[in-house]
């Protein structure tokens, strides 16, 4: 019997993928709609309305990790943590930490880069109220996992919000049982060191304009926290 070749998974594979998933009916349905169902200021833009592949460098030592993209932000421009006031946050602070060449972003033609960083979500299409189901938690998570074979340099974690921190910890779990022994707390600033080959934990509140309208997370404190994070990565920097 003639051998098939197996395709070898990268991460530009699993990003085709994601974009083209249609696993969550009522997912599908919510990003659609948004993308028909515009904002007055966004009315005249053509919405992605698809999942949200990762974004940022493929030899990223840095990976952060999110909830899901928003219906009028990263589902309408086709990037994570673009088009929002979550993704500006964040973007400034990238870049006043060096991680990213520009402090703005608007969508997938801005020219944008990432240094040594890798950007994720949890679940790939934008859910109706921010919340994601169990169900459609546990069908996107094979990307991430698969994301996570694939980044083979990243020695941090950076996890934005308390799902994302249980969706980082199930997939550990995956791996090493004997890993979830001890829960990191959910506090802004707190790292957990895990044995080798596994990266160092970061965790952070998440940048939504809740937290960081009523000062829960600030500007400073996000900064702070990446150049911890840059301090340990490139400890000769």
């Amino acid at each position: 019997m003639e051998k098939v070749a197996v395709e070898e998974d990268s991460l530009c594979r699993i990003s085709g993928e994601i974009v083209d998933c249609r696993q969550c009916d009522r997912l599908v349905a919510w990003r659609e709609e948004s993308g028909r169902v515009k904002r007055a200021s966004t009315r005249t833009e053509t919405y992605w309305a698809r999942p949200l592949p990762g974004f940022g460098d493929p030899e990223a030592l840095l990976w952060i990790i999110g909830l899901a993209p928003a219906a009028h932000g990263g589902n309408r421009t086709g990037r994570v943590f673009t088009g929002d006031r979550s993704g500006d946050f964040l973007f400034r602070c990238l870049y006043e930490t060096g991680w990213s060449r520009y402090p703005t972003v608007w969508g997938r033609e801005d020219g944008q880069t990432l240094f040594g960083t890798w950007i994720s979500a949890a679940v790939r299409c934008a859910p109706p109220e921010n919340s994601p189901s169990p169900e459609e938690f546990l069908r996107c998570r094979p990307f991430l996992e698969r994301e996570f074979r694939q980044l083979t340099n990243v020695r941090a974690v950076l996890v934005l919000g308390a799902l994302a921190l249980r969706e980082w910890m199930m997939l550990l779990g995956k791996h090493d049982p004997s890993l979830l022994r001890k829960k990191p707390s959910f506090v802004h600033g707190t790292h957990m060191v895990f044995p080798h080959p596994y990266p160092r934990l970061f965790i952070s509140y998440h940048p939504s304009q809740r937290n960081t309208q009523t000062g829960l997370l600030t500007k400073d404190m996000m900064c702070r926290l990446l150049r911890e994070i840059r301090a340990f990565v490139f400890p000769m920097d």
